[in-house]
């Protein structure tokens, strides 16, 4: 089995909220909620979320500043769901950076939908489903590493690490570039975090820092 994507929902509405974790843990993802504009800010720096659900009409803030903010370090899919129906508002979204637009109220079916086109998308157009290098693959649809087809149990940072490493394979790629690929802005120097985070990895892949295989520093 793969990891479960996480989603985080900006969403202040409680019913609407706990109808979609319901819907989305029942589908196989992991669902967090912020109340919050600077809550769903935090969380999506914390978390570092594989898609957000996004309501434009949250309490301390227009949700448009979040997709504005999000963009400026991010490509991560953000799904706006909104009460706003005009096509003023939706355009604006989609050309600040929102990758689709869903009003209340809404179906189970289509918010899933949704979800996995958006997620879809957000692979780079060139990147394949499967990444093999020798016995080690990636599965990006399943969210899966596995080596010699046996699976790698990795955390979910872990494996945007070795994905992002295997979406830009044959590539130089710096520590900023990967903390703030993974982390956000706020990681930034912080390079022993991913020295860990890196060491973890290259033990559960069996790779010898001193004559490596798969990954190269």
């Amino acid at each position: 089995m793969g990891l479960r994507p996480k989603i985080l929902i900006a969403e202040d509405e409680g019913r609407i909220a706990n109808f979609m974790v319901a819907v989305l843990s029942s589908n196989g993802y992991d669902a967090m909620v912020a109340k919050t504009g600077r809550e769903a800010q935090g969380m999506l720096n914390a978390y570092c979320p594989d898609l957000v659900l996004l309501d434009l009409g949250l309490p301390d803030m227009d949700g448009m500043e979040i997709v504005r903010a999000a963009r400026e370090w991010t490509q991560l899919p953000i799904v706006v769901v909104s009460a706003r129906t005009g096509e003023r508002d939706k355009v604006a979204a989609l050309d600040a950076g929102a990758d689709d637009y869903i009003t209340k109220p809404f179906g189970t079916q289509e918010l899933l939908a949704r979800i996995r086109t958006a997620m879809r998308h957000a692979r780079p157009g060139d990147a394949p489903a499967v990444r093999k290098v020798g016995p080690l693959e990636i599965d990006y649809d399943k969210r899966r590493v596995t080596l010699d087809g046996e699976d790698v149990h990795l955390t979910q940072n872990e494996y945007k690490i070795v994905s992002l490493l295997g979406q830009h394979a044959g590539k130089v790629l710096t520590y900023d570039y990967i903390l703030r690929s993974i982390w956000g802005p706020g990681a930034h120097g912080n390079n022993q975090v991913l020295r860990v985070h890196m060491a973890h990895i290259r033990r559960k892949i069996g790779e010898d820092p001193a004559g490596p295989k798969f990954i190269f520093t």
